[in-house]
């Protein structure tokens, strides 16, 4: 999978882990992505969206399950 955010393209981020002897390697950071149901353009894809988008609400979640008539 793609380590990339729908909304706002966030993407991995390189940089070292230093140990306490100051040895340093190479890491990758990943962003937190979450595969959510979302309605994009009128109709419903799941996307990888990250955490920070879905906390900012700027992707509408889909609903679940099938539209039933009101009963009155």
């Amino acid at each position: 999978m793609a380590q990339r955010c729908f909304v706002c393209g966030k993407g991995p981020m390189f940089g070292q882990t230093v140990s306490h002897a100051n040895n340093a390697t190479k890491r990758v950071f990943n962003p937190n992505l979450q595969r959510v149901r979302a309605r994009v353009d009128g109709r419903v894809m799941n996307v990888d969206v990250c955490s920070r988008c879905l906390r900012g609400g700027k992707i509408e979640k889909a609903a679940r399950g099938r539209k039933r008539p009101a009963v009155v």
